[in-house]
């Protein structure tokens, strides 16, 4: 199956480039380009297929990425969104994975390393590269229930589901974590299942932020 994706950029010589170099990927399919924030929220409520992915820019008119961002997070919230921009500052990067984001990416970013995102956000629900996870690093302003929640508890999460937690910040896939772990594809599903309905993470990529902010992984997993 193809990976499908809509492109967001007001700028039609980026969205046409970027359009020819993914097509390039046979395993990825291009299925609309919007202009702006508006137009692609317009797009998801119309189609008849979601597409698995939206590669953002933060800077458009009527509806800006991270607004978009939010919105897209909040309705439809098996799209996973990969900013690509010309922002490449902490701030920027904090605020579009706060809102949900699964992947930041710059504008001079090489093609494969873009494909290579992609594929990985494709398969493992999110992709932080260390730029990305050095911009997280000390990130503690809560916005919303997940991020607020405090880990009292030393039993919060099982032993079991801490390993399991390390390995998706790893950016192990479940088969990955199956294989590490001696357990079956199935019994991840389970692990990943509870730890997001205990931290009330919408997603994998929120799930890292609470494990980064909670201290529930260690230090050295980010590094």
């Amino acid at each position: 199956m193809n990976i499908k994706i809509v492109l967001a950029d007001d700028e039609e010589l980026f969205r046409v480039g970027m359009s020819h170099i993914l097509s390039r990927d046979p395993e990825i399919e291009i299925v609309f380009q919007a202009t702006n924030g508006r137009e692609l929220i317009e797009f998801l409520k119309t189609t008849e297929t979601l597409p698995h992915m939206v590669i953002m820019d933060i800077k458009m008119p009527e509806l800006n990425g991270v607004e978009a961002t939010k919105e897209i997070s909040q309705s439809f919230p098996e799209v996973n969104i990969i900013a690509l921009t010309t922002y490449n500052t902490k701030p920027f990067i904090r605020n579009m994975i706060e809102v949900g984001a699964s992947a930041y990416l710059v504008k001079n970013s090489p093609p494969q390393k873009v494909v290579h995102t992609i594929k990985q956000v494709y398969y493992n629900g999110f992709y932080y590269d260390t730029e990305v996870i050095n911009a997280l690093k000390g990130f503690a302003h809560p916005s919303n229930k997940a991020d607020s929640k405090t880990v009292f508890d030393e039993n919060f999460i099982t032993q079991r589901e801490r390993e399991v937690l390390e390995l998706i910040c790893l950016q192990k896939t479940s088969q990955e974590i199956a294989d590490a772990l001696f357990i079956s594809k199935r019994t991840v599903e389970v692990h990943r299942k509870n730890l997001l309905e205990k931290t009330e993470a919408k997603n994998l990529a929120g799930l890292v932020i609470f494990a980064m902010k909670n201290s529930l992984v260690p230090p050295i997993l980010f590094e």
